[in-house]
């Protein structure tokens, strides 16, 4: 949902020796072939807000997995209105023998992407590009890489004449990047119609790469921020420009904007946040490392928190930010404002509220003619628990691609995503991304997203480990 500060995660790289030996032509296997050309076909639908895409990619991948012998009572397509806009959900059934005496599991990912102007990408965001060992294109990561790898798994699983010990649903909302009303609506659904034993989510995890490429960490989102967004209003009579006043919509507003960004919320410790600092420090080299751990060991470290603030990948695991991220003022260039907007978007850290946060931030300007408008219908959500079979599961994914047990650490996301409205209903849901990548590699939401073309093959087992794992009959 919007900007995901994923640190270390991302798309996939694999290690140094698979790097080594990219410049060799991969010979694809079947399977790889297909989901290569699922991985294109999905990036190609331009499902962003304002171009009414979804519904073509949703018909796109009913296809494929009808084709694949899925039955149409188990593709169940929903209309949604999404703050004016048309947009779908779909939810797909793979159903089990009851074997396993088990409630579902229900696996998250998104179809909607936020929307890229090819005119400012290097390569045409919507045409998945293969170069220099990356694929580019918008949604190469957030979250067409979920999308692509879940339903490719299950069409793998269901030809191979795969049935599960119980119920397995796939749940893809087509509008988790804006209104989230598709999320709303279906995480009801599944509540009343489902009753999962827990959710796992596609959008958010992922694996923490070296610079070397060497894998680090397994990252299990537990938890997540509450996303708010405001509108700042500044009002004025106007006038004409030749006859300035001494007050003025625009700099008011930009004085507001000033405090804001020199604020620092205070800052804040949980026992998730401190363990998660704590494991990763003792494998993170440099000044970043230390901090890790020392901020882990005394969390008023003020020295530690001067470098976590610092770093875009860190400082929001420590508190609520705000940020201001979209501006309108004025009605002609030669008369006075008669208003000025600016949109802030916060992050805020569990526990906090949106109320508290919009109180802090009129504290902090000062400014009686601010206006503040609330412009999200916000959820709070709990902390979840990493179960020990999803654990186990997890594990054994890991150890199939690499070789090796890599450390597993559950995190608090400092974006959110569609799981925010599941753990609001009970169930534990945790995101475990097959995805992975150095930090440097990270373009969610920005130009040239991309992922590493050794990632997208490599990670392909990801969701075939697990489920073969959590659902065998």
């Amino acid at each position: 949902m919007r900007f995901k500060a994923i640190f270390l995660a991302g798309a996939l790289a694999v290690t140094g020796q698979a790097v080594a030996q990219e410049s060799q032509p991969r010979e694809l296997t079947e399977h790889e072939q297909r989901m290569r050309e699922i991985y294109r076909n999905v990036i190609s639908f331009r499902s962003a807000r304002g171009h009414q895409q979804v519904d073509d990619l949703v018909a796109y991948l009913t296809s494929q997995l009808s084709a694949a012998g899925f039955a149409p009572e188990d593709l169940m397509v929903t209309d949604y209105d999404s703050d004016g806009e048309p947009t779908q959900g779909l939810v797909v059934r793979y159903r089990g023998d009851g074997s396993s005496s088990k409630k579902p599991i229900v696996m998250l990912g998104h179809m909607d992407v936020v929307d890229a102007l090819p005119q400012d990408w290097e390569r045409d965001p919507f045409s998945l590009t293969e170069e220099d060992g990356y694929f580019f294109g918008r949604g190469t990561l957030d979250n067409k890489y979920g999308i692509t790898n879940l339903t490719g798994t299950f069409i793998r699983l269901k030809e191979e004449g795969w049935t599960p010990g119980r119920d397995l649903y796939l749940v893809f909302s087509g509008d988790e990047e804006t209104g989230m009303i598709s999320t709303r609506a279906q995480a009801r659904w599944v509540a009343d119609n489902v009753d999962p034993e827990f959710i796992l989510n596609s959008d958010a995890g992922g694996i923490g790469l070296t610079d070397d490429f060497t894998p680090l960490v397994q990252r299990v989102q537990a938890a997540e921020k509450t996303f708010a967004t405001w509108e700042l209003t500044v009002t004025n009579p106007g006038g004409h420009s030749s006859r300035p006043r001494s007050d003025n919509a625009i700099y008011e507003l930009a004085d507001a904007l000033t405090k804001i960004r020199d604020y620092r919320f205070p800052v804040q410790a949980t026992p998730l946040t401190r363990s998660y600092f704590g494991a990763l420090g003792q494998s993170m080299p440099g000044e970043l490392g230390a901090a890790m751990l020392a901020f882990a060991k005394d969390p008023t470290d003020e020295k530690a928190i001067a470098a976590l603030q610092a770093n875009p990948e860190t400082v929001g695991t420590l508190g609520t930010t705000c940020v201001a991220t979209m501006l309108r003022a004025g009605h002609a260039e030669n008369a006075l404002p008669q208003s000025a907007t600016a949109t802030v978007n916060c992050r805020i850290f569990p526990g906090v509220g949106a109320a508290a946060t919009e109180q802090a931030l009129r504290d902090v300007i000062g400014i009686g003619n601010v206006a503040f408008k609330l412009m999200t219908n916000v959820t709070e959500s709990p902390e979840s628990t990493l179960r020990d079979d999803v654990k186990a599961s997890l594990a054994s994914s890991l150890s199939n691609r690499f070789g090796k047990a890599i450390p597993i650490l559950p995190y608090m996301e400092s974006g959110g995503t569609d799981g925010m409205h599941y753990r609001t209903l009970g169930y534990d849901t945790v995101a475990i991304s097959g995805a992975g990548s150095r930090s440097q590699d990270m373009y969610a939401h920005g130009l040239n997203e991309r992922m590493r073309v050794d990632a997208f093959y490599n990670g392909l087992d990801h969701w075939y480990v697990i489920l073969k794992e959590l659902a065998g009959s």
